[in-house]
């Protein structure tokens, strides 16, 4: 579960985000800009090697301008030092690595930037962004990148990233591209990424469980997932539910509805919170049912269509014939099917979508 904050501080606006070659005359310009507004500067360039040097040729540049170098192989005390002093304005620019990167806040400084940006991550893009605009003024951040070098697919679409989303409280949206850029990894063992993509976060994590469960010998609950092919239509309308993320929460509880009481409580609560649930809606709850009732019955696959409806079970299953009686006795004409899969087709559906939901549950009943 996520809590999502969209609202930013009062008065805050977004940071305007360039992606520029490196230019002495634009570092010039952008710095002399924020100066000349009361502001400061910071100028990042994640390399302690060098550093030094790049401090020295942008104090040759700007002779009238206050430059200080910060990095994390400094000693402590040093480093506390030079800090302070650029917080009380002792100087107008820290060139510093990515020792800036989170827990300063320091309203004055409205400018930064990154040197050899497309050697970051997005993340730390993203953080190092976040550590200028934490006031009422415009703030900006120039992204700077080799003039002569070619830039990966990956870097400029990690670059392109920050100035598609420059609007406060983009962090999730942020986030999400670096997942669709880099993908979501290793989950134990090799690549699993693909796997991951065919059946989803939620049921490969719930694979993998049972897999290391089986490894260690471990007893594994046998999972039987009932497949519903249908032509009657089951969903939320847009007019009902109408904020897209409140539907996306309930299809979640729905799919993880275990027990009939569990849909019990979701039909309640629509009720209660958004009135009566309209037809296509009553399906939808009506199908998750049918679900439940499959798997506790071993069916694998529920077709409920206009055409006739039927079931079929578990492969390598058949339904036994106490089973079929019990269907037959509730005066329900079926025909009973087998080979590679077993099952039993109902004949004489009724004409309405309702009569054939209600049909289909009482089948799986008597087969229970």
């Amino acid at each position: 579960d996520m809590s999502i904050i969209d609202t930013p501080p009062r008065g805050r606006l977004p940071v305007e985000t360039e992606i520029v070659k490196f230019d002495e005359e634009i570092v010039i310009s952008a710095i002399l800009r924020e100066l000349d507004r009361g502001g400061q500067v910071f100028f990042v360039h994640n390399r302690v090697e060098t550093i030094d040097t790049v401090a020295a040729h942008l104090t040759s540049l700007l002779p009238n301008v206050r430059f200080a170098v910060a990095h994390g192989q400094m000693k402590e005390r040093d480093l506390e030092r030079v800090m302070l002093d650029f917080i009380d304005r002792g100087f107008d620019v820290l060139v510093s690595t990515m020792i800036v990167e989170s827990g300063l806040d320091i309203p004055n400084v409205n400018t930064i930037i990154v040197n050899r940006a497309e050697t970051l991550g997005l993340a730390q893009l993203y953080q190092l962004r976040g550590r200028v605009g934490r006031s009422k003024h415009r703030a900006y951040a120039y992204l700077l990148v080799p003039k002569k070098r070619r830039l990966t697919d990956v870097q400029r679409k990690r670059l392109r990233a920050l100035t598609e989303f420059t609007e406060l409280g983009s962090g999730l949206k942020v986030a999400m591209r670096d997942l669709e850029i880099r993908g979501c990894g290793n989950i134990l063992g090799p690549e699993q990424s693909g796997y991951v993509a065919e059946v989803g976060f939620d049921l490969y994590v719930k694979l993998l469980e049972e897999a290391v469960k089986e490894l260690k010998g471990e007893p594994v609950e046998a999972r039987i997932t009932t497949k519903i092919e249908t032509d009657i239509p089951a969903f939320l309308p847009d007019t009902y539910v109408e904020d897209e993320k409140q539907r996306v929460i309930f299809y979640k509880k729905l799919v993880e509805a275990k027990a009939m009481e569990d849909v019990a409580e979701l039909e309640q609560e629509l009720l209660d919170r958004f009135g009566r649930v309209p037809p296509e809606g009553l399906n939808l709850l009506e199908f998750q049912r049918l679900r439940i009732l499959g798997a506790e019955a071993g069916i694998e696959r529920v077709a409920v269509k206009s055409s006739g409806i039927s079931l079929e079970a578990e492969k390598g299953t058949h339904l036994s014939v106490s089973k079929i009686e019990n269907v037959i006795k509730e005066k329900i004409d079926v025909e009973v099917f087998s080979g590679e899969r077993s099952g039993i087709g109902v004949r004489n559906v009724p004409d309405t979508p309702v009569g054939r939901l209600k049909l289909s549950r009482k089948v799986l009943n008597a087969l229970l």
